[in-house]
C-alpha cells in the first residue's frame, strides 16, 4: 500500500521564490523595531493549555480553535494560537519586571489555529508582533501605533490608515456595556441567536460583528467616549493628540473592539483600503491586567501583531517591488580538468561576499549558458583550454552580453570594482 504524504490541510510550503517576500518583511520589521529600541524574544511554540485558557476567555472562538495535546508525561499542552500570552508568561517566568527599563520586545514565528482554511488564512500561520511592557503612559500607546504605521508605509503599502478606539478600564467597562445593551434592547428580537448570546454575556463583542442587520442598528450608536471614566478619557485624548502631533492618519471608530478579551483602554487596527471587507492588516491595543491575572506583578502593557501571509498577499496585490536578490556569478568549467581551478575561484569570490554557483554536470558552453540564464545569474565566468593557456578568464555580463578578459589574479578585484558595496 502506498502512503499518502500530502501537505496537511491548512498549511503551505514557502518555496525559495516566495521567501524573498518573507525575508524582506522580516528584515524591514527588525530594522524599524530596533530604531525604537525593541529587542527580539523567542518563546516555545507550545505552552501549557492552561495559559491560553486563562488568557483567552471562555466565549472566545480562538479557544475553540486551539491545537491541544497530551504529552507523554500527561501534561496538557497547546500550540500557541497567538503571541501575547507566551510573552506575558516569559515576562513573569524570567522576572523581567526587574529590568532597568520597561521591556520592549518583538517576536516572530508560527501560530496555530484549527480553523476553516480560506484566502490568506492557514492553520499554521505566521505573525510578527511587539509588546511594550511596563509603562502605562499614553506615549507607549502612541509609540507602538506610530511604529506600526511606519513599518507598513516603509514597506511601500498604499492607502494605510489607522482606526482607533478606547474600550476603557475595568471601572468603565460595565458602564459601556450597559449603554450598548440599552441602545440595542429594543431591537434585540431582530438579532440572531449568536448575537443575543453575546448581548447577554459580552455586549462589547457585539460591536465586532459583521452582521449586516446589526451594522444598520449600530450606525446610530451614541459616542461611547461619554461612558469612559475621566482617567480613561484623559489617556485616550493624550494618545490621540500625540498621533495628531506626529501626523499619523487615524480615525476614531466607536465600534472597534479587538477579538481578544484582555484589552483595556486603547485598541487600534491598521487597515488598507485594498483588501475588501477583510481589510485589517494589523491589530493591537493596551492590556493592563493580563500579567497580573497570570500571577505576575501589576504590569501595564501595549502591543500589536500582524499576519505575514495576509501582508504578503497585499504587497503582491499592490504590486509593490521588493529588493532584488544579490548579484549571482555562475562559473562555467569547459572540461572536467578545469573544475578544480574553478572551485578555487569560487571560494575566493565567496570570501569576498560574492554569491557564486557552479554546476559540475555540464562541460560544454551551450549547456552552461542555458543553465546560467535559467538560474537568472548576472555574470558568467568562462574557464576552458584557451583561458587555461592565457592565464585569464572570460567574464560575461549576461544582461548586456558584454565580455571582458581578466587575469586570474584580478578576478576578485574586477567584481569588487563593478559591484562596489551593492552586493554585501
Amino acid at each position: 500500500m502506498s502512503m499518502d504524504y500530502s501537505l496537511p490541510r491548512g498549511t503551505q510550503d514557502i518555496l525559495p521564490d516566495e521567501i524573498n517576500y518573507w525575508n524582506h518583511v522580516e528584515q524591514t520589521a527588525k530594522h524599524i523595531f530596533s530604531l525604537y529600541n525593541f529587542n527580539e524574544i523567542r518563546t516555545p511554540i507550545f505552552e501549557s493549555s492552561n495559559l491560553f485558557n486563562r488568557v483567552i476567555s471562555e466565549s472566545d472562538i480562538v479557544k475553540k480553535e486551539m491545537y491541544t495535546f497530551t504529552d507523554k508525561g500527561n501534561r496538557e499542552l497547546a500550540l500557541r494560537p497567538e503571541g501575547t500570552a507566551s510573552i506575558a508568561r516569559a515576562f513573569i517566568t524570567n522576572n523581567l519586571s526587574r529590568a532597568p527599563q520597561h521591556s520592549k520586545l518583538f517576536y516572530k514565528g508560527p501560530m496555530f489555529r484549527y480553523e476553516r482554511p480560506q484566502a490568506g488564512r492557514y492553520r499554521q500561520f505566521h505573525q510578527i508582533g511587539v509588546e511594550s511592557i511596563g509603562s502605562d503612559h499614553p506615549f507607549s500607546d502612541a509609540e507602538v501605533i506610530t511604529m506600526s504605521y511606519r513599518l507598513f508605509t516603509s514597506l511601500g503599502l498604499r492607502n494605510v490608515k489607522i482606526y482607533i478606539n478606547s474600550v476603557g478600564s475595568d471601572t468603565c467597562r460595565p458602564v459601556i456595556e450597559a449603554r450598548i445593551k440599552q441602545f440595542l434592547a429594543s431591537n434585540l428580537s431582530q438579532l440572531s441567536e449568536n448575537l443575543q448570546e453575546k448581548f447577554k454575556n459580552n455586549p462589547l463583542k457585539i460591536l465586532d460583528s459583521k452582521d449586516e442587520t446589526l451594522q444598520t442598528y449600530l450606525s446610530g450608536l451614541p459616542d461611547m467616549r461619554e461612558a469612559l471614566s475621566q482617567q480613561s478619557k484623559d489617556h485616550f485624548n493624550f494618545v490621540i493628540s500625540y498621533l495628531d502631533h506626529l501626523n499619523i492618519p487615524f480615525e476614531y471608530k466607536p465600534t472597534l473592539v479587538r477579538g481578544l478579551d484582555y484589552y483595556t483602554e486603547t485598541v487600534f487596527e491598521v487597515v488598507s483600503e485594498d483588501l475588501g471587507a477583510q481589510n485589517s492588516i494589523c491589530g493591537g491595543g493596551r492590556y493592563n491586567n493580563l500579567i497580573k491575572n497570570l500571577g505576575g506583578p501589576h504590569t501595564p502593557a501595549v502591543g500589536f501583531a500582524f499576519g505575514m501571509e495576509r501582508l504578503i498577499m497585499l504587497l503582491k496585490k499592490q504590486s509593490i517591488p521588493i529588493p532584488k536578490r544579490p548579484v549571482l556569478v555562475y562559473i562555467a568549467a569547459l572540461g572536467k580538468e578545469y573544475q578544480m581551478e574553478c572551485l578555487n575561484i569560487a571560494e575566493k569570490l565567496r570570501n569576498n561576499m560574492i554569491n557564486v554557483t557552479i554546476d559540475y554536470s555540464k562541460v560544454d558552453f551551450n549547456g552552461h549558458i542555458k543553465l546560467a540564464q535559467k538560474m537568472q545569474a548576472d555574470y558568467m565566468i568562462i574557464f576552458g583550454e584557451k583561458e587555461f593557456e592565457s592565464k585569464q578568464v572570460s567574464i560575461k555580463n549576461l544582461a548586456n552580453r558584454h565580455q571582458d578578459d581578466v587575469p586570474f589574479a584580478g578576478i576578485t578585484n574586477y567584481f569588487q570594482t563593478i559591484l562596489g558595496d551593492a552586493h554585501v
